[in-house]
């Protein structure tokens, strides 16, 4: 059973001192391991920082951590052993930390992204959503969401066309589909606690009546969309993958993202198999997203 919340910590911070070179592959190790995001911000030293959803023990999760990155030495020349710092927050300490390194930006080409507690900016055109990420970490500033939402605006789309987003995190995907006109947007994820955050940026943005948010697992989904989103992992994407051909209509675009550039062949195949035909492979830093169309 889960500690009470006055004591309960809520995440593990994890502080990683490296040779700027390699952050890129060792931020790729620690979303493999589970990490749910990471800071980008220059602290001056090399370090950066990744947060981790709370484990019973944080000094092993320490240690799988340096076990991996000891890997990267050999490809990279003259890199010295990481050094890792492992600490917990609390709960409540956790807005303050996260909102440091979450600023506006332009994301696509169409897309401003602003948090939840500054001034909405002035653009020229083009689209701007509120965000207040909480712990599901989608301000759109991680590759694999810039991917997803970059996809998302370049995809034709007819007029009405409808929205899947699994996985939806802090619902940044579904609150871009409808601003882009998707007359049905839902927004599935199996995590209570996302969808609590989800609730909350799809009311910063004024869409309570045009998104459905649900915990209802994939496979009980009968409904065809025409675009399904899924910014996951490698393994869930191809735990799901035979549900996708149920949930994509005919001409229907599938993105699946969340993947590093090594793994995008692994997914191809079952692509392949499930019947759809890969129409695009998109490319950032070590990231990928593989968008895909299922033929009438």
């Amino acid at each position: 059973m889960p500690p009470g919340p006055s004591t309960r910590h809520s995440w593990v911070e994890i502080a990683i001192r490296i040779d700027p070179t390699a952050q890129e592959a060792t931020s790729a190790i620690l979303f493999d391991l589970g990490c749910t995001g990471v800071t980008t911000e220059d602290f001056g030293d090399g370090t950066f920082k990744a947060y981790f959803p709370a484990v019973e023990d944080p000094d092993a999760m320490r240690m799988r951590i340096e076990a991996r990155l000891n890997d990267l030495i050999p490809f990279f020349d003259g890199l010295s052993p990481p050094e890792i710092k492992c600490s917990q927050l609390n709960e409540e300490d956790w807005g303050t930390t996260w909102r440091r390194f979450f600023r506006t930006e332009q994301v696509t080409r169409s897309l401003t992204v602003t948090p939840a507690w500054e001034p909405v900016p002035q653009t020229d055109g083009g689209i701007t959503i509120r965000m207040d990420p909480g712990p599901a970490f989608g301000t759109g500033q991680h590759p694999t969401t810039r991917l997803c939402l970059e996809a998302m605006e370049t995809l034709a789309r007819p007029d009405p066309w409808t929205l899947l987003d699994v996985g939806t995190g802090s619902g940044i995907l579904a609150v871009y589909g409808a601003k882009l006109g998707a007359r049905k947007v839902t927004a599935v994820d199996i995590d209570p606690e996302a969808l609590r955050w989800a609730g909350r940026n799809v009311r910063l943005n004024g869409l309570e009546g045009d998104i459905h948010l649900s915990t209802v697992p994939l496979d009980q989904w009968k409904e065809p969309f025409f675009m399904v989103t899924a910014n996951l992992i490698l393994g869930t994407i191809l735990d799901l993958m035979p549900q996708f051909p149920r949930v994509v209509a005919p001409d229907g675009w599938l993105i699946l993202s969340g993947l590093l550039r090594d793994q995008v062949e692994r997914v191809k195949s079952p692509l392949l198999t499930e019947g759809f035909e890969v129409y695009e492979t998109l490319f950032q830093k070590e990231w990928a997203a593989i968008i895909s169309r299922k033929p009438s």
